[in-house]
């Protein structure tokens, strides 16, 4: 058996069609999630496997040499601030650009700021899932109850926060936008939740496949406010 190092993997239905690429190649082959790798019997080569996988987001390489122990000591586990920085980033910006809009109008309004937030939150995180669709539904099938039963669903997502990211900046009828978003993102906030209490070691998708980070109470944080500013403006 020789083992090769899988990238592109997020979940189990990864796992299955990276399987069913190979197997042509090598019968036999064993993929696994974690670590992403594949077991290959027999003496397949590795541009053989390269090229069942090619024009799929999935890729197979020889495995990197192992780290000498004296590095492996010497490396310590990035900071939370580290770990989240682009996501931190990315709200502040938003929420800047929130209050500074509201600046010709020489007043600063709450529920125009939250309006204004919750646009530039969906619009924003919309544009990172749709540079790489297949990828996102991929990892949100991981967690998402509907799109791990309903793959067209992960396709879909990106689309529906881009409508409603325009929705609330042309702040077309208030209360459907609020209503939807309410649903979605409270939805969608069950399986993150459900995801972190089981502490699965899987990426979040809130910024599409850019970005590597990892599912946690931040996660459930980011959907929930969301659920609660929808509600908030829902019952102004």
């Amino acid at each position: 058996m020789t083992t090769f190092d899988i990238t592109g993997m997020t979940c189990n239905g990864c796992v299955k069609r990276v399987q069913a690429a190979l197997e042509p190649i090598a019968a036999g082959v064993q993929v696994q999630l974690n670590p992403p790798q594949a077991q290959v019997p027999g003496t397949a080569s590795l541009q053989a496997l390269q090229a069942a996988l090619a024009g799929s987001h999935y890729s197979i390489s020889a495995p990197a040499a192992p780290v000498a122990p004296a590095a492996e000591a010497n490396e310590t586990p990035a900071s939370w601030f580290a770990t989240y920085r682009p996501l931190l980033l990315i709200l502040g910006y938003i929420f800047g650009a929130s209050l500074l809009v509201q600046l010709p109008l020489q007043q600063i309004n709450g529920a125009e700021t939250m309006r204004y937030f919750m646009a530039g939150f969906f619009l924003v995180f919309s544009f990172f899932k749709l540079l790489d669709v297949p990828a996102f539904a991929d990892a949100y099938a991981g967690y998402d109850l509907l799109a791990r039963r309903w793959r067209p669903w992960g396709y879909l997502y990106p689309l529906v926060e881009l409508a409603l990211g325009a929705a609330y900046l042309a702040n077309f009828v208030p209360l459907w936008t609020n209503a939807v978003t309410l649903v979605v993102m409270g939805f969608s906030a069950i399986g993150v939740i459900g995801a972190v209490l089981d502490k699965r070691s899987i990426r979040c998708a809130c910024l599409g496949t850019v970005f590597q980070l990892p599912m946690s109470t931040v996660t459930i944080i980011e959907d929930v406010g969301m659920v609660l500013m929808a509600a908030a403006a829902l019952a102004a």
